[in-house]
């Protein structure tokens, strides 16, 4: 993506109110200085343009036929659907869509996907909002795994937030070397304090020196 893409997606979460500063405890159950809530996406107008990115990612990148975009749940059910439809609307390639349950469907024609139900052979693009922990994309390759021997091309996410995960390397690195499979991410948290440090937005100066300091210290380079 070119840098001015980047500064818009950036302005987008701002205006979404997805992107917040402050003092918060993540997933991983460390302090950080901001937080990414995707579930701020909330209406018909976020998601299409929130699935032009993602789309946009996924075309620079995977150049290899896909079968199925894959959301774990529940936050990354609209990311898949936003994709599937961008993909279409903005490359006119027709790609499936799959999410999981949270619990296995013991009634009907059970399972644990909706949507698309891969097979041996498929090739699967996962999208997920940030990798933290890594413990959504560890339960997602499983579960694509326990259903057909598919092949995951990649993984796309929104932001790489460039910190430590379970070990010395980041969440990012411990996935690619865990899998294998490469991970592409729409910007970086570095993108975001290039671009709005000491700029004010709506009036209101997310980024001052104290917080680039606390945000800096924490990313692995």
């Amino acid at each position: 993506m070119t840098k001015e893409s980047k500064n818009e997606f950036i302005e987008f979460m701002l205006e979404a109110n997805v992107l917040k500063f402050g003092n918060f405890i993540g997933k991983s159950g460390r302090e950080t200085p901001y937080f990414i809530n995707t579930g701020f996406y909330n209406d018909g107008n976020c998601i299409e343009r929130l699935g032009r990115y993602y789309a946009g990612c996924l075309e620079e990148h995977v150049k290899m036929k896909i079968d199925t975009i894959f959301g774990p749940s529940y936050k990354g059910i609209p990311l898949a659907v936003g994709t599937a439809l961008a993909m279409k609307i903005s490359y006119g390639k027709n790609i499936h869509f799959s999410f999981n349950r949270k619990e296995a469907k013991d009634h009907g024609e059970g399972g644990l996907v909706v949507g698309y139900v891969p097979k041996d052979g498929d090739n699967v693009v996962i999208v997920e909002d940030v990798i933290t922990s890594g413990i959504s994309i560890n339960e997602s390759i499983a579960i694509l795994k326990s259903i057909a021997n598919v092949n995951i091309l990649a993984i796309i996410i929104s932001v790489d937030r460039m910190e430590r995960g379970n070990s010395e390397i980041s969440a990012v690195e411990e996935i690619r070397e865990k899998y294998n499979i490469p991970v592409y991410s729409i910007i970086n948290i570095k993108d975001v304090v290039e671009y709005i440090y000491f700029e004010k937005k709506d009036g209101r100066l997310f980024i001052n020196e104290e917080m680039k300091g606390k945000i800096l210290g924490r990313i692995l380079e």
